[in-house]
């Protein structure tokens, strides 16, 4: 905005300057009146565009006593790009072509050089002359009104686009609300009923045990599916919050609820913003989900802390102890993890441990709170 202000400050400066230089060549400056009413028709253009009218009022007795032309064309051309009042450009222009075809002082009129053919040449190059300017401004303004109107097209145009995308984004979330309401629900609410089952009819305390943690498992999920179907049917309302959402002060009971032996230290002197710690917890959900798949048997570390201006959560586990059952994965869990984390300036990472383990880290940018 201040490049743009500059820029229009240098051109009225670059016009003042051209209209004093033509009326320093075609004006003796020893006839002070005629000197006079060129400075202020060359200043008034200073004012062209703020009261472009009294510009050209301004500038027009410079073309009556000198032979001066830059300042009432400039002041005309000025009027013409911004007035849209066809009839008030024609007096204008009608008004500088007679004061610029009649001789001064008028006492000087010779009415039989009126009838004269090269006094009809100048009558005609006279108008031409004002006319130009006029239809120059007007060609300048329609093309201005012109890019107005592309530019306000363009951005309908984007606004349509941005509707269609959300429309048939609302579409797609409404299918998939429906695939899992029908299909996964459905197959987790089998797995809570057979896990029922099992825990009733279990022979040992182990698989009892077992049994309730499938079965506590599946209704949660059922409640998280439940809350995920209400928010992707909201799509196309209004914003649907995801609440509750999940904090660090959850992490005990997600560790008690995985039926893993799993310990937590958290060294942390303050309170972190949401988003944070909804990705601390979503790390530490996917890595408990990992460890039971892949490594059964297995105990867990948590650590949460602050490092290095960092915040650093990992997730470490020993070696697992019994075999890993093969069981379908979309392989995007970490995948997700890594997207979370790139949007917060951080960084995941996991891989193998000496112990025959695996670490999954998630590294944060921290600034202190004030």
């Amino acid at each position: 905005m201040n490049r743009r202000k500059s820029r229009a400050v240098l051109a009225d400066v670059a016009v003042v300057g051209a209209a004093l230089a033509d009326a320093w060549a075609h004006v003796d400056l020893t006839d002070r009146p005629t000197t006079a009413c060129a400075v202020v028709g060359a200043l008034g253009l200073a004012l062209r565009h703020r009261m472009p009218l009294t510009a050209f009022l301004l500038a027009l007795p410079t073309g009556l006593v000198t032979d001066s032309v830059v300042a009432p064309m400039v002041a005309l051309y000025t009027l013409s790009s911004l007035n849209r009042h066809r009839l008030l450009l024609g007096v204008c222009a009608l008004l500088y072509a007679i004061i610029d075809f009649l001789p001064w002082p008028w006492s000087s009129l010779n009415a039989t050089e009126l009838s004269q053919t090269n006094n009809v040449f100048h009558l005609s190059y006279t108008l031409a002359t004002a006319a130009a300017p006029v239809f120059l401004g007007q060609l300048v303004q329609a093309r201005r009104e012109l890019s107005l109107r592309i530019a306000d097209i363009s951005e309908a145009r984007r606004q349509e686009r941005l509707l269609t995308a959300q429309s048939v984004l609302a579409k797609e979330r409404a299918q998939l609300a429906r695939e899992m309401h029908d299909v996964v629900s459905h197959q987790v609410s089998l797995i809570a009923v057979q896990a029922g089952a099992l825990q009733v009819g279990g022979q040992d305390a182990e698989t009892r045990h077992a049994a309730a943690t499938i079965r506590r498992l599946s209704v949660q999920t059922l409640e998280e599916l439940r809350h995920m179907v209400g928010v992707l049917r909201a799509s196309g309302s209004r914003p649907t919050e995801l609440t509750p959402q999940p904090s660090l002060a959850d992490l005990e009971h997600l560790l008690e609820a995985g039926g893993i032996e799993a310990k937590l230290e958290i060294d942390l002197p303050e309170e972190l913003p949401p988003t944070v710690q909804r990705a601390v917890y979503r790390t530490v959900q996917e890595a408990l989900t990992n460890v039971r798949k892949h490594a059964p048997g297995a105990s867990v570390t948590v650590r949460i802390g602050l490092r290095d201006g960092s915040l650093r959560a990992t997730v470490t586990n020993t070696a697992p102890t019994r075999s890993a059952l093969v069981l379908p994965s979309a392989r995007h869990g970490l995948a997700g993890l890594a997207q979370r984390a790139e949007l917060l300036g951080g960084t995941v990472t996991s891989g193998p441990t000496a112990e025959g383990g695996y670490e999954l880290r998630l590294e944060l940018p921290h600034e202190p709170q004030r």
